[in-house]
Order: C-alpha cells, then sequence, then structure tokens
C-alpha cells in the first residue's frame, strides 16, 4: 500500500500513513490543532489549510466545495474529515 508523509506545520510533527487515510484521523492521533464537529463534512468546522501537496489529497466533493465556499475558504483549503492522502508529502495547518 502506499505511504504518504503529512506535516502538521502547528506542532512541526510529520508522519506516515497509509494511502487513503483521512488528514482529520491523522490530525486526532497526533494532537495537532484541526478541530472537527460532525465529521461528515457539513459544518465546516475542520477547515485546513494545504500549505504543500496540494495535489496529493483526493478531489473536493460537491458537498465539500459548497461548505467551503459557503465558508469563503481560500483557494488551497480542504475539510480535513473529507480529504483523503493520496501519497506523496503533504502539509496542512488549520485555517
Amino acid at each position: 500500500m502506499a505511504k504518504a508523509n503529512v506535516t502538521f506545520e502547528d506542532i512541526n510533527i510529520t508522519v506516515s500513513v497509509p494511502a487513503g487515510t483521512r488528514v482529520i484521523e491523522v490530525s486526532e492521533k497526533v494532537g495537532a490543532g484541526i478541530t472537527y464537529g460532525c465529521r461528515e463534512g457539513d459544518c465546516g468546522t475542520c477547515i485546513m489549510k494545504v500549505t504543500d501537496g496540494w495535489q496529493h489529497l483526493t478531489e473536493p466533493s460537491v458537498l465539500e466545495d459548497k461548505v467551503l465556499r459557503e465558508n469563503m475558504a481560500g483557494k488551497h483549503n480542504r475539510l480535513a474529515c473529507q480529504a483523503q492522502i493520496l501519497g506523496g508529502n503533504i502539509s496542512v495547518k488549520p485555517a
């Protein structure tokens, strides 16, 4: 199974995770500062900024796009509960 390295800039930790993992799952395990509410992509609480490796995440779903627009999120913001890791190196921080 493919692996990826995810860096949480707010706590300066990089972890290796299997492809297919959602960012929120990793964030929760390492104690990063990405907070969450529903974990289903509805509330928008877990908006994060992807500072590197945007292309190594799944494309946003229609629901995620809608929630990001409603929250006036920036171009490289994603919902940590919806973004699945595909591989490569990714850096994120709370938005």
